[in-house]
Protein backbone atom coordinates (compact mmCIF):
# COMPACT_ATOMS: atom_id res chain seq x y z
CA UNK A 1 0.00 0.00 0.00
CA UNK A 2 1.27 3.87 -0.87
CA UNK A 3 2.93 5.58 2.14
CA UNK A 4 -0.18 8.11 2.26
CA UNK A 5 -2.81 5.55 2.05
CA UNK A 6 -0.91 3.31 4.71
CA UNK A 7 -0.73 6.62 7.20
CA UNK A 8 -4.51 7.23 6.53
CA UNK A 9 -5.55 3.46 7.23
CA UNK A 10 -3.55 3.60 10.63
CA UNK A 11 -4.44 6.83 11.93
CA UNK A 12 -7.81 5.88 11.05
CA UNK A 13 -8.35 2.14 12.39
CA UNK A 14 -6.73 3.66 15.96
CA UNK A 15 -9.68 6.13 15.36
CA UNK A 16 -12.45 3.50 14.88
CA UNK A 17 -11.26 1.25 17.93
CA UNK A 18 -10.96 4.12 20.51
CA UNK A 19 -14.31 4.73 19.24
CA UNK A 20 -15.95 1.36 19.88
CA UNK A 21 -13.83 0.55 23.03
CA UNK A 22 -14.66 3.76 24.41
CA UNK A 23 -18.43 2.69 23.76
CA UNK A 24 -18.01 -0.66 24.68
CA UNK A 25 -16.99 0.38 27.78
CA UNK A 26 -19.83 2.41 28.93
CA UNK A 27 -21.80 -1.06 28.69
CA UNK A 28 -19.87 -3.01 30.79
CA UNK A 29 -18.35 -5.17 28.42
CA UNK A 30 -14.67 -3.89 29.38
CA UNK A 31 -12.55 -4.67 32.18
CA UNK A 32 -10.67 -2.24 34.20
CA UNK A 33 -10.17 1.61 32.90
CA UNK A 34 -9.11 2.46 29.22
CA UNK A 35 -7.29 5.62 28.20
CA UNK A 36 -8.45 6.86 24.19
CA UNK A 37 -5.65 7.96 22.19
CA UNK A 38 -8.15 10.20 19.53
CA UNK A 39 -6.29 13.15 18.45
CA UNK A 40 -3.23 11.84 18.86
CA UNK A 41 -3.08 9.08 16.16
CA UNK A 42 -0.79 10.95 13.78
CA UNK A 43 2.44 10.56 16.72
CA UNK A 44 2.24 6.88 16.78
CA UNK A 45 1.50 6.65 12.60
CA UNK A 46 4.50 8.55 12.15
CA UNK A 47 6.99 7.02 13.96
CA UNK A 48 6.15 3.05 13.44
CA UNK A 49 6.28 3.95 9.42
CA UNK A 50 9.85 4.34 10.33
CA UNK A 51 11.19 1.73 12.91
CA UNK A 52 12.91 -1.08 12.82
CA UNK A 53 11.29 -4.72 13.76
CA UNK A 54 13.44 -5.32 15.98
CA UNK A 55 13.18 -2.77 17.92
CA UNK A 56 12.41 -2.84 21.45
CA UNK A 57 9.16 -0.34 22.18
CA UNK A 58 7.93 0.72 25.54
CA UNK A 59 4.27 2.61 25.94
CA UNK A 60 2.20 3.98 28.91
CA UNK A 61 -1.33 3.60 30.22
CA UNK A 62 -2.22 5.38 26.72
CA UNK A 63 -1.08 2.28 24.79
CA UNK A 64 -3.65 0.85 22.07
CA UNK A 65 -3.07 3.61 19.14
CA UNK A 66 0.77 2.81 19.71
CA UNK A 67 -0.08 -0.92 19.74
CA UNK A 68 -1.98 -0.81 16.50
CA UNK A 69 0.63 1.14 14.64
CA UNK A 70 2.97 -0.92 15.60
CA UNK A 71 1.31 -3.61 13.88
CA UNK A 72 -0.77 -5.05 16.78
CA UNK A 73 -4.03 -7.23 16.30
CA UNK A 74 -7.12 -5.09 17.02
CA UNK A 75 -8.98 -8.18 17.69
CA UNK A 76 -6.51 -9.64 20.59
CA UNK A 77 -6.51 -6.36 21.50
CA UNK A 78 -10.13 -6.00 22.01
CA UNK A 79 -9.92 -9.78 23.75
CA UNK A 80 -7.75 -8.20 26.55
CA UNK A 81 -9.62 -5.36 27.24
CA UNK A 82 -12.99 -7.56 27.63
CA UNK A 83 -10.27 -9.67 30.54
CA UNK A 84 -10.77 -12.95 27.50
CA UNK A 85 -8.44 -15.94 27.22
CA UNK A 86 -7.47 -15.04 23.70
CA UNK A 87 -6.64 -11.55 24.82
CA UNK A 88 -2.90 -10.49 24.12
CA UNK A 89 -1.78 -11.84 27.52
CA UNK A 90 -5.04 -14.00 28.53
CA UNK A 91 -7.44 -11.66 29.73
CA UNK A 92 -5.03 -10.63 32.81
CA UNK A 93 -2.90 -7.19 31.46
CA UNK A 94 -6.64 -5.18 30.99
CA UNK A 95 -5.89 -1.71 28.86
CA UNK A 96 -2.61 -1.22 30.52
CA UNK A 97 -0.62 -4.00 30.54
CA UNK A 98 0.42 -5.42 27.42
CA UNK A 99 3.10 -7.26 25.57
CA UNK A 100 3.18 -9.05 21.56
CA UNK A 101 6.69 -9.56 20.38
CA UNK A 102 8.76 -6.62 20.94
CA UNK A 103 6.51 -4.48 22.74
CA UNK A 104 5.53 -3.78 26.08
CA UNK A 105 2.82 -1.45 27.79
CA UNK A 106 3.01 -0.35 31.73
CA UNK A 107 0.67 2.23 33.47
CA UNK A 108 2.85 3.31 35.94
CA UNK A 109 3.77 6.99 35.30
CA UNK A 110 7.49 6.71 34.68
CA UNK A 111 8.06 3.50 35.89
CA UNK A 112 8.57 2.19 32.35
CA UNK A 113 12.01 4.41 31.43
CA UNK A 114 14.34 2.95 33.69
CA UNK A 115 13.12 -0.37 32.08
CA UNK A 116 13.40 1.01 29.01
CA UNK A 117 16.67 2.55 29.20
CA UNK A 118 18.42 -0.80 30.79
CA UNK A 119 17.09 -2.53 27.94
CA UNK A 120 18.37 -0.65 25.11
CA UNK A 121 21.67 -0.82 27.12
CA UNK A 122 21.48 -4.36 27.03
CA UNK A 123 21.08 -4.14 23.07
CA UNK A 124 23.87 -2.33 23.02
CA UNK A 125 25.99 -4.47 25.01
CA UNK A 126 24.84 -7.32 22.54
CA UNK A 127 25.95 -5.36 19.76
CA UNK A 128 22.43 -6.09 18.37
CA UNK A 129 21.85 -3.44 16.60
CA UNK A 130 18.36 -2.28 17.95
CA UNK A 131 17.17 0.43 19.96
CA UNK A 132 14.82 0.98 22.62
CA UNK A 133 11.95 3.80 22.00
CA UNK A 134 9.72 4.59 25.42
CA UNK A 135 6.73 6.95 25.37
CA UNK A 136 5.86 9.65 28.04
CA UNK A 137 3.58 11.88 28.83
CA UNK A 138 3.87 15.30 29.95
CA UNK A 139 2.84 14.29 33.06
CA UNK A 140 5.76 11.59 33.90
CA UNK A 141 8.30 14.68 33.78
CA UNK A 142 7.38 14.65 37.49
CA UNK A 143 9.08 11.35 38.23
CA UNK A 144 12.41 11.15 39.90
CA UNK A 145 13.36 8.21 37.99
CA UNK A 146 12.75 9.90 34.52
CA UNK A 147 15.81 12.12 35.40
CA UNK A 148 17.82 9.01 36.97
CA UNK A 149 17.17 7.33 33.61
CA UNK A 150 18.29 10.23 31.25
CA UNK A 151 21.36 10.93 33.42
CA UNK A 152 22.32 7.41 32.86
CA UNK A 153 21.72 7.00 29.28
CA UNK A 154 23.52 10.09 28.78
CA UNK A 155 27.11 8.64 31.13
CA UNK A 156 27.00 5.31 29.41
CA UNK A 157 25.78 5.89 25.83
CA UNK A 158 22.52 4.17 25.93
CA UNK A 159 20.75 3.84 22.61
CA UNK A 160 17.21 4.57 23.15
CA UNK A 161 14.80 7.43 21.96
CA UNK A 162 12.56 9.25 24.68
CA UNK A 163 9.22 10.25 22.82
CA UNK A 164 7.11 12.85 25.40
CA UNK A 165 3.47 13.18 23.46
CA UNK A 166 2.62 16.25 25.87
CA UNK A 167 -0.90 16.56 24.98
CA UNK A 168 -1.08 19.50 27.79
CA UNK A 169 -3.12 17.84 30.72
CA UNK A 170 -1.83 15.39 33.09
CA UNK A 171 -5.20 13.61 33.77
CA UNK A 172 -7.29 16.83 34.49
CA UNK A 173 -4.04 19.00 35.41
CA UNK A 174 -2.94 21.68 32.85
CA UNK A 175 0.60 21.77 31.87
CA UNK A 176 1.02 25.18 32.81
CA UNK A 177 0.02 23.79 36.53
CA UNK A 178 2.45 21.02 36.39
CA UNK A 179 5.40 21.60 34.36
CA UNK A 180 7.77 24.45 34.88
CA UNK A 181 10.24 25.93 32.65
CA UNK A 182 10.87 23.80 29.42
CA UNK A 183 10.67 20.22 28.06
CA UNK A 184 13.08 20.08 25.54
CA UNK A 185 15.56 21.60 28.15
CA UNK A 186 15.05 18.54 30.81
CA UNK A 187 16.87 16.55 28.02
CA UNK A 188 19.35 18.75 26.78
CA UNK A 189 20.60 19.22 30.31
CA UNK A 190 21.98 15.44 30.17
CA UNK A 191 23.23 16.27 26.51
CA UNK A 192 20.78 14.31 25.00
CA UNK A 193 20.27 15.87 21.50
CA UNK A 194 16.17 16.47 21.50
CA UNK A 195 14.10 16.92 18.60
CA UNK A 196 10.58 19.20 19.15
CA UNK A 197 7.61 19.37 17.09
CA UNK A 198 4.46 21.20 16.94
CA UNK A 199 1.90 19.62 14.69
CA UNK A 200 -1.26 17.07 14.01
CA UNK A 201 0.27 16.31 10.70
CA UNK A 202 1.82 12.91 9.71
CA UNK A 203 3.48 13.97 7.05
CA UNK A 204 4.94 16.75 8.90
CA UNK A 205 6.22 14.64 12.00
CA UNK A 206 7.90 12.14 9.61
CA UNK A 207 11.22 14.32 9.18
CA UNK A 208 12.43 14.61 12.89
CA UNK A 209 11.04 11.06 14.07
CA UNK A 210 13.41 9.86 11.48
CA UNK A 211 16.23 12.02 12.36
CA UNK A 212 16.22 11.13 15.88
CA UNK A 213 15.80 7.50 15.09
CA UNK A 214 18.79 7.26 13.32
CA UNK A 215 20.74 9.36 15.73
CA UNK A 216 20.03 6.81 18.01
CA UNK A 217 20.48 4.16 16.06
CA UNK A 218 23.93 5.40 14.35
CA UNK A 219 25.48 6.92 17.08
CA UNK A 220 24.46 4.68 19.97
CA UNK A 221 23.29 7.58 21.64
CA UNK A 222 19.87 8.91 23.68
CA UNK A 223 17.56 11.00 21.83
CA UNK A 224 14.60 12.78 22.34
CA UNK A 225 11.50 13.80 20.73
CA UNK A 226 9.00 16.19 22.19
CA UNK A 227 5.58 16.03 20.45
CA UNK A 228 3.15 18.48 21.00
CA UNK A 229 0.13 17.23 20.56
CA UNK A 230 -3.69 17.10 21.68
CA UNK A 231 -5.98 14.51 22.62
CA UNK A 232 -9.82 15.02 22.06
CA UNK A 233 -11.16 12.15 24.50
CA UNK A 234 -11.15 12.16 28.23
CA UNK A 235 -8.10 11.36 30.05
CA UNK A 236 -10.04 8.06 31.04
CA UNK A 237 -13.74 7.02 29.94
CA UNK A 238 -15.21 10.68 31.38
CA UNK A 239 -13.19 12.24 33.40
CA UNK A 240 -12.81 15.71 31.21
CA UNK A 241 -13.01 18.77 33.13
CA UNK A 242 -12.39 21.11 29.70
CA UNK A 243 -14.82 23.24 28.66
CA UNK A 244 -16.84 21.79 25.57
CA UNK A 245 -15.82 25.17 23.27
CA UNK A 246 -12.10 24.14 23.68
CA UNK A 247 -12.41 20.71 22.58
CA UNK A 248 -14.39 21.43 19.76
CA UNK A 249 -11.83 23.80 19.17
CA UNK A 250 -8.67 21.87 18.92
CA UNK A 251 -10.99 18.97 17.01
CA UNK A 252 -11.33 21.19 14.37
CA UNK A 253 -8.16 22.55 14.27
CA UNK A 254 -5.39 19.72 14.81
CA UNK A 255 -7.37 16.63 14.03
CA UNK A 256 -4.72 14.62 12.34
CA UNK A 257 -7.45 12.53 9.88
CA UNK A 258 -9.02 15.56 8.87
CA UNK A 259 -5.55 16.87 7.86
CA UNK A 260 -4.64 13.78 5.97
CA UNK A 261 -7.34 12.62 4.53
CA UNK A 262 -7.58 15.03 1.38
CA UNK A 263 -4.16 13.35 0.43
CA UNK A 264 -6.08 10.21 -0.09
CA UNK A 265 -8.35 9.25 -3.70
CA UNK A 266 -11.72 9.26 -2.98
CA UNK A 267 -12.27 5.40 -4.05
CA UNK A 268 -9.16 4.12 -2.10
CA UNK A 269 -10.07 6.85 0.97
CA UNK A 270 -13.62 4.51 0.68
CA UNK A 271 -12.29 1.00 0.48
CA UNK A 272 -9.78 1.72 3.20
CA UNK A 273 -12.94 3.06 5.58
CA UNK A 274 -15.21 0.00 4.78
CA UNK A 275 -11.95 -2.20 5.75
CA UNK A 276 -11.44 -0.11 8.68
CA UNK A 277 -15.20 -0.97 9.44
CA UNK A 278 -15.03 -4.38 9.57
CA UNK A 279 -11.70 -5.17 10.96
CA UNK A 280 -13.14 -3.16 13.74
CA UNK A 281 -16.34 -4.79 13.93
CA UNK A 282 -15.26 -8.30 13.75
CA UNK A 283 -12.63 -7.45 16.41
CA UNK A 284 -15.29 -6.82 18.97
CA UNK A 285 -17.85 -9.24 18.16
CA UNK A 286 -15.04 -11.98 17.92
CA UNK A 287 -13.84 -11.10 21.47
CA UNK A 288 -17.26 -10.95 22.69
CA UNK A 289 -17.91 -14.30 22.01
CA UNK A 290 -14.57 -15.56 23.55
CA UNK A 291 -14.03 -17.55 26.65
CA UNK A 292 -13.27 -16.13 29.77
CA UNK A 293 -9.31 -17.74 31.35
CA UNK A 294 -9.66 -20.37 33.86
CA UNK A 295 -7.34 -20.78 36.82
CA UNK A 296 -5.49 -23.52 34.80
CA UNK A 297 -4.91 -21.12 31.79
Amino acid sequence: MHLTNALYRVMLLIRRFEERALLEFSTGKLFGTTHAYIGQEANAAALFSLTDSGDVVFSNHRCHGHFIAYGGDPYALAAELMGKATGLVGGRGGSQHIHWRNFYSNGIQGGIVPVATGIALAEKLQKTGKIAIVFLGDGTLGEGAVYESLNLAALWQIPVLYVVENNRYAQTTPIENGVAGSIAARFQAFGIKTWEMASSDVLELRPGLNEALQHARASGLPAACILHTHRFAAHSKGDDPRPREEIARIRAAYDPLTLHAPRVESVARAAIEAEVTSVVQDAFTRAASDPFPTLSN
